[in-house]
């Protein structure tokens, strides 16, 4: 008896049937096809340059390297402060946090990249159950399988690989912007830490200065020779010598709790010898350049430009929903009734299952994620915006306190001096007794608030430089071969 032929499993048919489908598409998938906007990066929303009062430039400024370009190892001077940078750069908690997030972007990257290739797996199933006679069969197979690998006709997996990408960058320009600040907040705390030393000798020495004043005038009222008025006030200002003592011990504290917070450690007890404030040598001359440059220098703006890219190219993936989703599952192996002899005698079997996903009705889903997008690329376009108004505000700033701190660091020096010269004959002719104690208390008072003020002065300049140094983009400078 002559047997009807078989005919071919079903999933042939299928399998005929989306090769048909597919072969218009093949072209779309060799061009790449993509729909992500073209990006076009937004205009800074800045002046053009800085107030001319702020950027009179010198020769020297322009022999003076970027400060993008000038090590921190090479701006600062003082060697104890430069062992606490390099302790904090190993042991600092948010620095730690900014490179373990690069390392989780990195991943993400990987992740999507991988999508865009098909996972292969390995494995062995096995089956048993009874037929319609009544008999248990078992139907063992052993091969390999690729499980619904998306074939990107329409880009959105590459979307979403860009968009990881741009974050991983985004992740790596965050981490070189923690770097910068913690550099600058290390100087400048242990600048606040240099003039809260000298600001308790001074006081120390106030203190001391006030006791001997307020021992004479109690001799004096002792001998009817000065007035209740005049011992009250030398008590007065002793107890607000002391008062200023222990504010200024307090606050040295709190700015070393603060500085042991930045490097991540406890302080060392064999760090070098300090500079003092006026000795720190850092350079003063800094080159501004123009507001354009803060697009390359600071990598604040760089992030936000790189989270704006990620949020553009998610426009793209979120636009690929509309269009037909392709995918393909299938495998290739050994099939056997019989687990022993399933590698020895199994017969070979495959399978390929393409599916074809075409969008109809999804109650606005898709666009309401398009519109998502859409909106969240504003919102980046926005921040880069504002990254760049922010970084042209704090430089502004930094060279506000370049060109004037200068002039009022030597009016404050003089008026010291001035006060320095009439605490010495107030006090001349008080012990000659020419003069009464409130010419002296006054002194006393005058000379103590002009030394407060000049060391106030001496450390906001220094920490204006720490400052122009950081806005400028200094504090991290890229290796030499990229």
């Amino acid at each position: 008896m002559n047997k009807r032929p078989m005919k071919p499993p079903r999933i042939f048919h299928l399998a005929s049937l989306t090769t048909a489908l597919l072969a218009p598409l093949a072209p779309l998938a060799l061009t790449g096809c993509s729909f992500i906007p073209t990006y076009e990066r937004p205009a800074a929303p800045v002046a053009a340059t800085y107030a001319p009062e702020l950027t009179s430039t010198t020769a020297s400024d322009r022999a003076s390297p970027a400060a993008a370009e000038l090590d921190w190892q090479d701006f600062f001077k003082d060697a104890r402060l430069k062992r606490l940078i390099a302790l904090s750069l190993q042991n600092n908690r948010d620095l730690r946090v900014a490179v373990l997030s690069i390392e989780q972007t990195r991943a993400q990257l990987r992740l999507r990249q991988a999508d865009q290739l098909p996972t292969v797996n390995a494995g062995i199933t096995g089956t048993r159950g009874p037929v319609s006679s009544g008999a248990i069969t078992a139907t063992y197979t052993a091969g390999f399988s690729v499980t619904a690998y998306e074939l990107d006709f329409f880009g959105r997996v590459a979307a979403l690989s860009q968009a990881a990408q741009a974050q991983s960058l985004a992740s790596e320009e965050a981490r070189k912007t923690v770097q910068i600040s913690l550099i600058a907040s290390i100087a400048n705390t242990y600048l606040a830490l240099l003039a809260d030393d000298e600001l308790l000798r001074v006081t120390r020495e106030t203190v001391s200065t006030r006791q001997e004043s307020l021992r004479l005038t109690q001799l004096k009222f002792d001998n009817e020779a000065a007035s209740k008025i005049e011992l009250s006030q030398s008590q007065s200002l002793l107890e607000g010598a002391k008062a200023a003592l222990a504010q200024a011990q307090r606050q040295r504290v709190l700015d070393e709790n603060a500085l042991v917070l930045l490097v991540g450690q406890p302080l060392p007890a064999d760090l070098p010898a300090g500079l003092p404030v006026t000795a720190q040598g850092m350079l003063p001359d800094l080159p501004a350049g123009l507001p354009s440059d803060l697009l390359t220098r600071r990598p604040d703006v760089r992030q936000a430009e790189q989270q704006l890219l990620a949020n553009n190219a998610n426009i793209g993936a979120a636009r690929a929903a509309y269009f037909p989703r392709i995918t393909l599952t299938g495998s290739a192996g050994v099939v056997s009734s019989d687990l022993e002899s399933l590698f020895r005698n199994g017969t070979t079997a495959w399978t390929f299952a393409p599916q074809l996903l075409v969008p109809l009705f999804d109650f606005g889903r898709t666009q309401a994620n398009v519109e998502s997008a859409r909106v969240a690329r504003d919102i980046a376009v926005a921040q880069y915006e504002k990254a760049i108004q922010t970084g042209f505000r704090e430089v502004s700033d930094a060279l506000a306190g370049r060109a004037t701190l200068g002039e009022q660091l030597r009016a404050q020096n003089a008026q010291l001096a001035a006060e320095q010269t009439r605490m010495q004959l107030t006090d001349l002719r008080f012990k000659h007794g020419a003069s009464n104690a409130f010419e002296v208390l006054d002194a006393q008072r005058s000379l103590f608030a002009a030394q407060q003020a000049a060391l106030q002065v001496q450390v906001q300049q220094a920490q204006n430089l720490v400052t122009l140094y950081k806005v400028l983009g200094g504090g991290w400078k890229p290796p030499v071969n990229q």
